[in-house]
């Protein structure tokens, strides 16, 4: 490891924490770990507690199967996914976060210590939308915290106890700069090297790392987050690698520091949340060299209708299915069932009853004929 590396690693945290001196990251021979770097577009496991079993292998994934996989490291159920990579776990135990940082621009980025490593074909653009209403929507009561996150474009979608936690997380580019100036910033702790304060690129590129180090930094003041019983799911989407590229080039001296810089910190950042986490949660990180277009073919039907069959959505969107249905659908079922039978064990008694033997209605017939 270079001096500036070694620097990276000892100056990108705020001080060892009181977790951290207690249960320090370990890395146990149940999650093995592979000394290699990442080039071009791939899929790399650096945390992963032991229960989920990622295999040692080259097998590419796609990039629309990325969500699918993680909602399957989080226990969920997905339609189809036919990929030797990640073996069936235990149906009991559940990771308690999945961590998604997507890095896009990236060409090679070492990333040493990870459990397994895998190509990406067909990187197109995915989210993980499906995945965070399916954990808001199983574990409404207890609000896990949800956090999907991308600076550059100025986009952040919170759920559950986010809200709170990272209400002060900034997120557009002036609420960065004015972080990245005051105490505590990366800025003083960071060989910038070749990186300037002054150019946009940089400032774009330092503020992805800023986010980064606020995140673990308000995950450690907020512990209380990895104790409950639901999941969390955290998504971060960095493009300052990007556009340092095309700004410099890839052969420039700011790309090359950048991309040691961001390999130092995504690995002190992989383990720091892994600790916070009692070392229960899957950290992944996609790089890709740029986004694909999806081939998609669009057309309309000369039966469209203007009619909106949700009227609270703009966008034509169906209803949310509701978890409920079932149950409700059983119970109206079952009782409509139950009342049929019931009408029709009432007709037949009614039909064949004998007057003579019944109750009170026929109590004045006299089926005898008086004779005086």
């Amino acid at each position: 490891m270079s001096e500036s590396e070694q620097a990276i690693a000892a100056l990108s945290a705020p001080g060892p924490t009181h977790l951290e001196a207690v249960n320090p990251p370990k890395h146990t021979p149940d999650a093995p770990r592979l000394s290699s770097g990442v080039h071009g577009n791939s899929l790399t496991i650096l945390q992963a507690p032991e229960f989920v079993s990622f295999q040692k292998g080259d097998w590419p994934i796609s990039g629309e199967k990325v969500p699918d996989l993680v909602a399957l490291t989080m226990g969920f159920s997905v339609q189809e996914l036919s990929w030797p990579g990640l073996q069936a776990g235990p149906l009991f135990q559940r990771p308690r976060a999945n961590v998604l940082v997507v890095v896009r621009g990236a060409d090679n980025l070492s990333l040493p210590q990870n459990v397994a490593s895998y190509p990406l074909e067909n990187a197109v653009p995915f989210t993980l939308d499906n995945v965070a209403e399916t954990v808001h929507s199983l574990f409404a009561e207890d609000t896990p915290v949800v956090l999907q996150l991308a600076p550059s474009e100025e986009r952040l979608y919170m759920l559950g106890k986010a809200n709170a936690v990272f209400e002060d997380l900034p997120v557009t580019l002036q609420q960065i700069r004015a972080r990245l100036s005051q105490e505590g910033s990366v800025l003083a702790s960071l060989p910038l090297n070749s990186l300037s304060r002054n150019s946009e690129a940089d400032l774009l590129f330092l503020s992805e790392v800023q986010v980064l180090h606020d995140i673990t930094a308000l995950l450690q003041r907020h512990r209380h987050l990895a104790k409950d019983h639901s999941p969390d799911l955290y998504s971060l989407e960095l493009s300052g690698l990007e556009e340092l590229s095309r700004l410099y080039g890839k052969e420039s001296p700011q790309y090359k520091d950048a991309t040691a810089i961001l390999s130092s910190i995504l690995q002190k950042f992989a383990e720091d949340v892994y600790s916070l986490y009692g070392n229960s949660a899957v950290v992944e990180v996609v790089t890709v060299k740029t986004f694909e277009a999806p081939l998609t073919r669009k057309s309309r039907s000369i039966l469209e209708s203007k009619q909106i069959s949700n009227p609270g959505s703009p966008y034509n969107l169906a209803y949310k299915y509701n978890f409920q249905y079932a149950v409700v659908f059983n119970i109206v079922l079952w009782l409509m069932i139950a009342l049929a039978l019931a009408v029709i064990v009432i007709a037949y008694n009614l039909w064949n009853m004998d007057p003579g033997y019944d109750s009170i209605i026929y109590r004045m017939t006299n089926q005898k004929i008086r004779m005086d």
